[in-house]
C-alpha cells in the first residue's frame, strides 16, 4: 500500500481552534469536555460520567492512531488551549487517495461558535492540499438531523443512506447517511466555509 505524501497527524492551527494529535496529556481535559450526555446520543460509546467507558474510548483512539489505522486529534480552543472535543481521519485508503473524517464531537459550549466549521476547514484543507486526496467521506446516523445539517451546510454532497449499515451495541441497527467532498469540489467548499467563519462571532 502506498504511503501518504505527508504525515497523517500534523498540528493544524486556525484562528479559533487548534487540532493536535491525540496524546495522553489530552485524556483528562477531554474527559471533562465530554461529560455531557447530549454529545453521545448518536455516538453511543461513552455514557457520560463512566470513567471506564471513557478510558476504553480514549485508549482505542490512541491505539488506532499509533497503528496508523486512524489519526485522532484533540480539538482545542486556539486562544486558551481549553479542550473542546475531538475528530479523526479514518477509513484510510491511500491507494485510492481517500479517507473519512469522523468521530467528531464538541462540548456543547462550543456548538455554534464556528469551532466545527474551522476544524472541518483545517482537516479538509490538509486532506486535499497535503495528502492529495481526491475524495473525503463523512457519515452519520441517518436520524441525526443535527449532524446531517452540518454536513450539508459545509457543502458536502449527500450520497444516500446505507440501510442497516451497522449494529450499534446498546442501540440496535443503524442506518448511515453518507456524504462526500471531492477534490474538484474543494475550492467551492473551502470558499463557503471561509465565508461562514467571517459571518460568525
Amino acid at each position: 500500500m502506498p504511503a501518504w505524501p505527508a504525515p497523517l497527524d500534523p498540528v493544524l492551527d486556525g484562528d479559533r481552534v487548534r487540532l493536535e494529535p491525540l496524546s495522553e496529556r489530552h485524556r483528562a481535559p477531554l474527559r471533562a469536555a465530554a461529560s455531557h450526555p447530549e454529545i453521545w446520543r448518536w455516538l453511543v460509546l461513552y455514557p457520560a460520567g463512566a470513567d471506564a467507558a471513557w478510558d476504553a474510548w480514549f485508549d482505542a483512539a490512541l491505539f488506532a492512531s499509533a497503528a496508523g489505522e486512524e489519526a485522532a486529534f484533540a480539538t482545542l480552543d486556539a486562544g486558551t488551549g481549553a479542550a473542546l472535543g475531538s475528530s479523526r481521519y479514518l477509513a484510510l485508503r491511500p491507494a485510492d487517495r481517500g479517507l473519512e473524517i469522523g468521530w467528531t464531537w464538541l462540548t456543547p459550549a462550543a456548538w455554534g461558535t464556528g469551532a466545527n466549521v474551522e476544524a472541518k476547514l483545517l482537516m479538509l484543507g490538509y486532506a486535499f492540499d497535503a495528502l492529495h486526496c481526491i475524495r473525503v467521506e463523512l457519515k452519520t446516523h441517518a436520524a441525526n438531523d443535527r449532524s446531517r445539517g452540518a454536513m450539508t451546510r459545509m457543502g458536502a454532497t449527500f450520497e444516500g443512506v446505507h440501510r442497516k449499515h451497522r449494529i450499534v451495541p446498546g442501540v440496535g441497527v443503524r442506518d448511515s447517511a453518507w456524504f462526500s467532498v471531492l477534490d474538484d469540489e474543494w475550492p467551492a467548499v473551502r470558499r463557503g466555509l471561509r465565508e461562514r467563519l467571517l459571518g460568525q462571532p
